[in-house]
């Protein structure tokens, strides 16, 4: 008789065989981003009725783009691994690969959209 303890018979299960990884990078960025939204809210109400110079000053100071660029990655990194996860529950065989590559390429493209518009107000100001 073989002895396995619950952790080592947890691992490897699930259709992408990394369950327990995916959790715990899941649970991770959800603790980083509930630590990063209201920092994020704070300094996007800063900006909040600033004109357009004024507006790319304060995203060139280095907290409100530090704290932006570290939201959208963030956030958008766990948009992409919340829907594989949600596309390998619903879908099967090529909708599923192309539904993961659209939604992989959706949110990387973001996150470039988002780091470029930062650094552009950066060197602009």
């Amino acid at each position: 008789m073989r002895y396995i303890s619950p952790l080592k018979q947890a691992e490897g299960l699930g259709a992408s065989h990394t369950g327990t990884v995916d959790h715990w990078r899941m649970t991770i960025s959800a603790v980083a981003l509930a630590v990063l939204t209201p920092a994020f809210l704070m300094v996007i109400g800063g900006a909040i009725g600033l004109s357009r110079e004024a507006v790319l000053a304060y995203f060139g100071r280095p907290y409100p783009a530090i704290v932006t660029a570290l939201f959208i990655v963030v956030g958008m990194l766990h948009f992409i691994k919340g829907m594989q996860i949600i596309i390998d529950d619903y879908l099967q065989h090529t909708e599923r690969k192309v539904a993961i590559i659209f939604s992989v390429i959706f949110g990387y493209g973001v996150i470039a959209a988002a780091v470029f518009a930062l650094a552009k107000m950066a060197f602009t100001s």
